[in-house]
């Protein structure tokens, strides 16, 4: 009986770490900024996506708006218990497939309708999203090894980054070639990207949500 309650104990202190860990005001902040950034950027590369025509800029802003919402979604489930925050971590990962599949889906549109985007809008949009980009992951990156929360966190960012710089380069093959493929390229990079971190993700949290459930019936065990 007395190894239950120490084993229940530890449990509960494991819990209360990763609850703390996760309630870190810095990080708070920090996915503030995140969020706020990400909301600016989705109007501003909308608005650049049909100005310019380009798909990819249009993938690099529906991202935008996806990471918003995962921004959202992880600032409402910090300092709660393991199971919200990986639960949470499933929906994103959702989520993520689901603008992956699309972004596949448009590519292919744009290729059997569309015409060359205009390349120095791409570009110079491209660049102005990597800065924004690259600011948000440099903050995040000491988060990047925590829960699958942190992790997707870390995942979005990094991969809106890579995005970015794969932008600017499809604006140069489009300045070159003035073919389309180039855009329609960098958007199923974009799509790769996000079904990658998708996969990534999920294993993490069904594990997370396995342990907070033997957790849980550990604090319930009769003593």
């Amino acid at each position: 009986m007395e190894a239950t309650r120490k084993a229940a104990a530890s449990s509960d202190e494991g819990g209360e770490r990763e609850t703390a860990g996760n309630a870190d005001p810095k990080f708070r902040r920090i996915l503030w900024a995140a969020l706020l950034a990400n909301i600016a950027m989705f109007f501003v590369e909308s608005a650049a996506s049909i100005v310019s025509g380009s798909v990819a800029l249009q993938a690099d802003a529906l991202d935008f708006l996806g990471d918003s919402a995962n921004y959202a979604i992880s600032l409402f489930v910090l300092g709660m218990g393991l199971r919200a925050r990986a639960t949470a971590s499933l929906v994103k990962s959702a989520g993520m497939a689901v603008f992956g599949l699309w972004v596949i889906g448009s590519a292919v549109h744009r290729l059997l309708t569309g015409t060359p985007p205009d390349p120095v809008v791409m570009g110079l949009i491209g660049f102005v999203a990597l800065i924004v980009n690259f600011s948000v992951a440099a903050m995040l990156y000491r988060y990047r090894s925590g829960d699958s929360n942190m992790r997707s966190i870390w995942l979005c960012s990094r991969n809106d980054a890579i995005g970015n710089i794969a932008v600017m380069l499809a604006a140069g093959g489009v300045l070159v070639t003035a073919s389309v493929w180039p855009d329609l390229v960098v958007a199923a990079i974009v799509a790769m990207l996000e079904l990658s971190a998708s996969l990534q993700v999920i294993p993490q949290a069904r594990l997370e949500l396995r342990r907070a459930a033997r957790n849980s019936s550990a604090d319930e065990t009769p003593l």
